[in-house]
């Protein structure tokens, strides 16, 4: 029996620390969800009020050289994944991944080595997300109202 408590006193401490803000952990990789919810939650009207810093979050677990700009109905973020990520079609499979995780909503419909495409909301109100690669080595990320 006093196994079974320490065992479950040592699960609280370490549950309990790990919502502590500030506690390092050794799996501390910046997570692009909350950069994913934030771009996706600006579609498909609002894009063109986001930030070049709201998509580098995206990014960031894979490459430190984000360059992100909105436009009229889009923004577009592109970036050189890390040489620890693998070739450029195992960084954009990732990368993929990721927002699949983060959107459960959204809807996968194009899974290929050259191209990944999601989209969030009904027609009309619709909510694109374009992966693919950019030349050679690099990964670009639209996303754009339809």
């Amino acid at each position: 029996m006093t196994t079974i408590r320490f065992l479950a006193v040592s699960l609280s401490a370490a549950c309990l620390a790990a919502g502590l803000p500030g506690a390092a952990h050794a799996d501390d990789a910046a997570s692009p969800c909350a950069a994913l919810k934030h771009i996706v939650a600006a579609g498909p009207g609002g894009l063109s009020s986001l930030t070049p810093e709201d998509g580098q979050g995206v990014a960031q677990p894979y490459g430190d050289d984000a360059r992100c700009a909105a436009a009229h109905g889009s923004y577009q973020c592109t970036w050189t994944p890390h040489h620890d990520a693998g070739s450029n079609a195992a960084a954009l499979q990732a990368v993929a991944a990721d927002i699949a995780a983060c959107l459960p909503e959204a809807t996968h419909d194009q899974n290929s080595p050259g191209r990944q495409h999601f989209y969030v909301g009904d027609r009309g109100k619709r909510t694109a997300i374009t992966l693919t690669p950019a030349g050679s080595s690099q990964l670009r990320l639209a996303v754009s109202g339809q």
